[in-house]
């Protein structure tokens, strides 16, 4: 059956939530409150076969031109059959739709976002004005990118990748 990848809808954060507490103990993802999920879902796409949420994924805009992909997850049970990659191609579609230019993730997944143009970023992603300006956002996923030290704990091991749209 084909994967359609669609956006979440409050009905599916059920499902996300399942996929989040998949990974969450591994630290492969970072649990998150429920609550926080239905804030967020309409960043959120799910890619689903016969109605059932097989994957997510979610893009979280930081600036004009910089997004995030956020909470990337497939069922254990469908690894290595395309389903996050379709799931990353739609979430760096809607990024090109909205006019971002770039998008990081914070990941262990390094081959598999590799495989998809992303390359490890040593460099400053923005100037300090705008990391400024960013500073404001309650957004943990935003001090996550600051590597604020409050933070530093939920991020240790991870490796920041950076993909040019442009």
């Amino acid at each position: 059956m084909p994967v359609i990848v669609r956006r979440a809808r409050t009905a599916d954060v059920a499902a996300i939530r399942g996929l989040v507490d998949t990974y969450a103990p591994d630290r492969r993802l970072l649990s998150k409150a429920t609550v926080v999920l239905y804030e967020d879902v309409q960043e959120f796409q799910v890619a689903e076969v016969d109605g059932v949420v097989l994957g997510c994924g979610a893009l979280h805009v930081m600036w004009e031109d910089l997004a995030e992909v956020r909470t990337v997850a497939v069922h254990p049970d469908h690894h290595g059959q395309g389903v996050g990659s379709t799931v990353l191609q739609s979430l760096l579609a809607t990024a090109r739709e909205l006019g971002v230019r770039r998008v990081f993730c914070l990941t262990f997944e390094t081959a598999f976002f590799g495989r998809h143009g992303f390359h490890v970023a040593d460099e400053v992603l923005v100037d300090a004005r705008v990391a400024s300006e960013l500073l404001q956002s309650p957004d943990e996923g935003v001090a996550e990118f600051l590597d604020l030290d409050r933070v530093k704990p939920n991020t240790l091991g991870n490796t920041r990748m950076l993909l040019d749209l442009a």
